[in-house]
């Protein structure tokens, strides 16, 4: 017989105790994330990081500009985190057996997370000198897909170098393509 696991246990969260705290729901003895922030909140937060890096990486590329790079994050805090939600919430609707509240739960989870981590990006270019503030980008984005991507393996019980690895080899990647992409279109078009 299969071993009934806990969906998330408090002291293997993906989020930190204060934010988990609200986003809890009590059931019996067992505290759980409920599964539609869970999924709004891991999607959210892994499109915002990867796709806001390499919007930045290749906008940074083609341009070197301060002003285009800025414009890019701010697009992606709102344009794509609507896509991205709305993405989410037809993709639970076509499973055919959500509730609908929960489908609503992981649409507005998976926007303010995106939003919301897209929008620290923003900080390190308005502080500092673009080159500087892409590394420093890089580093946090990494960064935060490390931790988030750790969480994740402890919360499933499995090894997190693997996970960490496999998460942050695609971003890497992510980056690694779109820088080159984007010094492809200055040298050809620029």
């Amino acid at each position: 017989a299969s071993r009934k696991m806990p969906f998330m246990r408090p002291r293997n969260s993906i989020l930190p105790a204060k934010m988990r705290r609200i986003l809890i729901t009590k059931t019996g003895k067992e505290q759980k994330m409920k599964h539609s922030l869970k999924i709004g909140i891991c999607f959210g937060l892994t499109s915002g990081i990867i796709t806001t890096l390499g919007l930045m990486v290749g906008l940074h590329s083609g341009t070197h500009s301060q002003l285009v790079v800025l414009g890019g994050i701010l697009t992606i805090a709102i344009a794509d985190a609507m896509s991205d939600a709305l993405g989410m919430h037809v993709a639970e609707e076509s499973k055919n057996n959500g509730v609908v509240s929960e489908i609503w739960e992981s649409t507005i989870t998976t926007f303010v997370a995106k939003f919301l981590i897209a929008l620290t990006f923003v900080v390190p270019v308005l502080l500092l000198p673009l080159d500087v503030a892409m590394a420093v980008s890089v580093g946090w984005g990494l960064m935060l897909l490390g931790v988030l991507s750790y969480r994740l393996a402890r919360a499933q019980q499995i090894t997190a170098w693997k996970v960490i690895g496999e998460h942050v080899v695609i971003g890497i990647s992510v980056i690694a393509i779109t820088h080159y992409v984007g010094g492809w279109i200055d040298s050809a078009l620029g």
